[in-house]
């Protein structure tokens, strides 16, 4: 049995989770490469590294010294292969040039073709974001529509904050992608 206190709890799980979506979508749009060099582009990268798989930022250090480069100096020399294995068979498209100290990797510029891909990427995952924070909100209704011993006009009230903070999150959303798409298509 819910009170009056759970529906503000209802709407307020509800923004929680509509948060956690927005902050994953700007994860994955440091990710998307644009011209410029960027550390957050190799987040994602792993490496074969004592037997397991590591994020490339726990056994390296990756430093962005120029707009149009990217530097990884490993902390064990022995593992400069893996990660220019690791980035090599990664969808980034770079190329990696190792000297045996430090790997090196320039960032060319991007084509007018492969920047309308980026912004594909771009907008696929902020239509997962739109998908989750959508989901967050029609469940926080369901629980809002169960909950007993409240009128019926306090549950509307709730919804509609609901439906506010939903709103609210998918216009920061398309800020996010339109911010992130005008960065890709920047010469």
């Amino acid at each position: 049995m819910t009170t009056v206190t759970s529906l503000t709890d209802h709407v307020k799980q509800a923004r929680q989770a509509m948060d956690k979506a927005v902050e994953a979508v700007k994860r994955e749009f440091a990710t998307v490469r644009t011209g410029k060099a960027t550390t957050s582009l190799l987040d994602l990268v792993r490496v074969e590294a004592y037997g397991s798989e590591v994020p490339l930022n726990q056994v390296a250090n990756v430093a962005a010294p120029e707009p149009k480069l990217l530097t990884i100096q490993p902390w064990d020399k022995s593992l400069l292969k893996a990660i220019e294995k690791a980035l090599l068979t990664s969808d980034l498209g770079l190329t990696p040039s190792n000297d045996g100290v430090i790997i090196r990797i320039p960032i060319p510029p991007l084509t007018e073709e492969r920047r309308r891909e980026l912004v594909k990427v771009v907008h696929k995952f902020a239509e997962e974001c739109r998908v989750a924070i959508r989901h967050a909100r029609t469940e926080a209704i369901g629980r809002i529509k169960k909950t007993e011993h409240v009128s019926e006009d306090e549950k509307k009230h709730a919804e509609k904050d609901v439906q506010k903070v939903h709103d609210d999150h998918l216009k920061l959303v398309d800020g996010a992608v339109k911010a992130k798409e005008a960065e890709i298509m920047e010469v």
